[in-house]
């Protein structure tokens, strides 16, 4: 329990720090600690489960998890999506693994996953969290789903998904660190980083660097810093919804509004705004559709092949064949990718939506 008592120790220090510049060295040495405190516990647990977790085949074009507390709805709103059955009682942590479903929608396959509820404390390891939170590493996109009557529950799930290395619609900082054998820590900026020389150092030395480039881009947080140290953070898109305004009145569903105006107000239970939820997920997911043309005949029109943005060649002949990419001799785009009709491209040509391709294989 020594690990956890530090933890809670170095976050009730942070939670009495007033941040200021007299303060921020500190707070960031004492983030820093926080953050490695943290990893450790995770390769304790991984090391002591075998690093098991929740057994789940990524299947269909993208994969998407119903993050919530116990009896929020995820498995009402997965059988509304998928016509999935996934078991729903009046009572908290009906679901218990993760029961997949699969939403056909615009030629496009989505897994969605149900997972058991989490609570505060669950990047800890309290229930099933750590497990649960593994899944959400892994998937493209994250489904935060709140009660209409519990709102205060977002903080904690954003703070849980904090603290498991996931950041929900961000992107890495422009900071990019490069170790040496010796001559200090070397610190350049193109703007303002916000942060000064001597705190970037002393979060550095929390992590044993104390021989590196640091050349910073952008205005960063300690967080941010603290982040491209570790370079293991997953970043992928987020969309909240709120759940059961069916059984709302409209004093509450204004306050819904209020505090989260980009928010979709639905009703799993009856199917309000689930159709504006398919078609949510599917531009958040970012699909876009690949004509195939065989050589010598007219593209198929009718059935385009469904990628995601910033798909390649390369991409499109893995999903094809597994042989595909070994037997790939060049390929013809036509589109908005290409510079002129039918380019002549290789494997790493980005494609873009409704763009005509044709692949031309070794025999």
């Amino acid at each position: 329990m020594a690990l956890e008592e530090d933890i809670k120790a170095v976050e009730e220090e942070i939670s009495k720090t007033k941040y200021n510049k007299a303060t921020e060295g500190h707070l960031g040495r004492l983030k820093a600690k926080l953050s490695r405190l943290r990893e450790e516990v995770q390769k304790k647990a991984s090391q002591k489960t075998g690093g098991e977790g929740f057994a789940v085949k990524k299947s269909g074009d993208a994969s998407v998890v119903l993050l919530g507390y116990p009896s929020v709805g995820k498995s009402t709103l997965l059988n509304s999506l998928t016509g999935t059955k996934s078991a729903v009682a009046a009572y908290e942590f009906t679901t218990l693994d993760v029961v997949p479903g699969a939403m056909e929608y615009k030629g496009a396959t989505i897994q969605i996953l149900d997972v058991p509820g989490v609570l505060k404390g669950a990047a800890s390891g309290r229930g099933r969290g750590k497990e649960v939170l593994a899944v959400v590493r892994n998937a493209d996109l994250v489904l935060i789903i709140l009660d209409a009557f519990q709102l205060n529950h977002y903080d904690v799930l954003l703070e849980e998904l904090f603290a498991s290395g996931v950041r929900v619609n961000s992107r890495p900082a422009e900071v990019n660190i490069r170790k040496k054998p010796r001559g200090g820590i070397s610190i350049s900026s193109t703007v303002d980083a916000g942060l000064d020389d001597d705190t970037i150092k002393s979060i550095m030395g929390e992590y044993r660097i104390h021989n590196a480039n640091v050349t910073i881009r952008e205005k960063i947080s300690i967080d941010q810093l603290i982040d491209a140290i570790l370079g293991n953070r997953k970043y992928i898109p987020g969309i909240v919804v709120i759940n059961k305004i069916d059984l709302a009145d409209e004093y509450t569903l204004r306050k819904c509004k209020e505090k989260f105006p980009d928010a979709l107000l639905i009703s799993a239970d009856k199917k309000t705004h689930i159709e504006e939820l398919r078609e949510l997920l599917y531009k958040r997911l970012g699909f876009i559709r690949i004509y195939l043309k065989p050589q010598g005949k007219p593209a198929d029109m009718d059935e385009p092949l469904i990628v995601r943005f910033s798909s390649d060649i390369g991409d499109i002949c893995d999903k094809l064949h597994r042989d595909f990419r070994n037997r790939f001799r060049y390929a013809h785009v036509w589109g908005d990718s290409a510079k002129h009709k039918g380019q002549r491209v290789g494997l790493d040509h980005l494609l873009y939506d409704n763009d005509i391709l044709t692949i031309i294989l070794r025999k």
